[in-house]
């Protein structure tokens, strides 16, 4: 679901060794009106091409640093399609980020402020070269599955026009519920079901922003609630679970939407079984051990997926529906 652009490989919140000399950002309210209308105009044509699926034009607007990275952006381009459908196209954000000074490429940070101050978001870039760019994040509103996009353009100097260089897609809502929904549902479970809680806030903080790098006082206040978690499964990693005579050992769980569902990955060490129908028991087994350990994720998660650990190996063996975990 996911291309990311080369230059901003492994994007992260990541505060040491970041360089944020010569580097500014300008909110969309402060943009000047030739800024805007700029944007607007490329952001409007490429988000028109992805929900048309019309691959040749977006190949066309492709910064073409960037062409190695097509086969990556064409592939979340088709996965828009499933996740905006039924919905209109909204710009949420603008960040204009400017690093045109910057003498090489570096780890870059920006603050984006609006004009009062009262507020600042934070944009951190990889391996960022010299030049003018920008982030947009757009929703499909009316969504059955709430379809984000964020698009990252550049300037292209030689065609004085902003061009693609990234592309994101990310859906909105699980069953009918956004990223709010999730997080005052992960306060709710903190004390009484802490397993929940920690994965509930997952969901919200996967929901609430289609890029993994941008930091808001939101998003920051999510994380601190969400780290306050007495008994998460923060460290609980690797866990050995007792299943009668045998112990199952769960090298980590984290929240997988890889079907638009609100599932957990459950990743276990295997006995080495190869048999299709051996390793459906297996799985069967860890997972209902899981539950019986956790039983609060049942009630709070559409399904587990399972994957088998192997000599390095990880390998998804299947899903299922809480309701068919025994």
């Amino acid at each position: 679901m996911r291309s990311r652009w080369k230059l901003l490989a492994s994007l992260a919140l990541i505060a040491a060794g970041l360089s944020s000399q010569a580097a500014t950002c300008t909110m969309q309210a402060e943009l000047s009106a030739q800024d805007r209308d700029a944007l607007a105009a490329a952001s409007g044509r490429i988000t028109q091409a992805i929900l048309s699926q019309d691959l040749v034009s977006l190949k066309a607007d492709l910064l073409p640093s960037e062409a190695s990275a097509w086969e990556g952006i064409s592939g979340a381009a088709g996965q828009a399609q499933s996740l905006t459908q039924g919905g209109q196209i909204q710009i949420q954000s603008v960040y204009l980020l400017d690093a045109a000074n910057q003498t090489a490429p570096a780890d870059t940070e920006f603050f984006c402020s609006n004009s009062s101050g009262s507020l600042t978001i934070t944009v951190n870039m990889r391996n960022l070269p010299p030049g003018r760019f920008a982030v947009i994040l757009a929703v499909a509103t009316g969504s059955p599955l709430g379809g984000q996009l964020g698009l990252v353009l550049a300037w292209d100097s030689s065609s004085s026009a902003w061009r693609l260089a990234g592309l994101t897609v990310r859906q909105g809502v699980f069953d009918g519920h956004d990223g709010v929904w999730y997080w005052k549902r992960a306060r709710e479970l903190a004390k009484a079901d802490p397993w929940s809680a920690w994965y509930s806030y997952d969901a919200a903080r996967y929901l609430l922003l289609p890029v993994d790098f941008i930091s808001s006082p939101n998003l920051d206040k999510l994380s601190q609630e969400q780290a306050q978690i007495a008994s998460s499964p923060q460290s609980a990693f690797p866990l050995t679970i007792p299943d009668g005579d045998r112990r199952w050992k769960i090298e980590g769980v984290r929240l997988d939407a890889s079907l638009h569902e609100p599932d957990l990955g459950v990743a276990y060490d295997s006995t080495g079984v190869t048999d299709p129908a051996a390793l459906r028991t297996e799985a069967i087994a860890v997972l209902s051990a899981f539950l019986k350990a956790q039983p609060g994720i049942r009630a709070n998660f559409h399904g587990l997926w399972a994957y088998s650990v192997k000599n390095g190996s990880r390998n998804p063996i299947m899903e299922l529906p809480m309701a068919k975990i025994p």
